[in-house]
């Protein structure tokens, strides 16, 4: 995991784009995440060194891979038992890895946590249904989705050398 520290331009640079974009059709928080989002785009793109490209299906490509980064908005420092969340309504889309992040609600601080192939992601992954528990902490799930833990992912460090996949 790369802890990083938010700026005032990232953030910003994220209300930018969350404002070109309105909310998306099926936003589990109507919008309210976005900024978060972008703010996660942001970190990950400048860890990588990588620009954004923004579309439906990826947000960085970097040494040729096609990623998606997901979010979540949280009050905590992250733990590496902490599970990394894709929507069942997200399951379609056309990249080659996801980058999972965590930035704080107050935007000062997010985390890099890793990456992994999203294909490998659905193989480990479990499949949670709307409004059931889930057993590993407690929460009742908003959204059908799939979710692994930290610790399943590989070192965001290791993409900075990486050619290819």
């Amino acid at each position: 995991m790369k802890r990083i520290d938010i700026t005032d331009n990232d953030i910003k640079e994220a209300k930018r784009l969350s404002h070109n974009m309105g909310t998306l059709q099926n936003s589990i928080t109507q919008g309210q995440g976005n900024i978060h989002g972008f703010l996660g785009e942001i970190i990950t793109s400048k860890f990588l060194k990588s620009k954004l490209n923004n579309t439906y299906d990826y947000d960085i490509i970097h040494n040729n891979l096609k990623i998606d980064v997901k979010t979540k908005r949280v009050t905590t420092p992250p733990k590496d038992y902490y599970e990394c969340s894709v929507a069942s309504l997200n399951t379609k889309q056309q990249c080659d890895i996801y980058i999972f992040t965590r930035v704080l609600k107050d935007m000062t601080k997010g985390w890099v946590l890793g990456y992994i192939n999203k294909k490998e992601y659905f193989d480990k992954a479990i499949f949670l249904k709307k409004g059931n528990i889930d057993p590993s902490n407690n929460w009742k799930v908003s959204t059908d989705c799939y979710n692994l833990p930290i610790k399943e992912l590989n070192n965001i460090k290791e993409l900075l050398n990486e050619t290819h996949y």
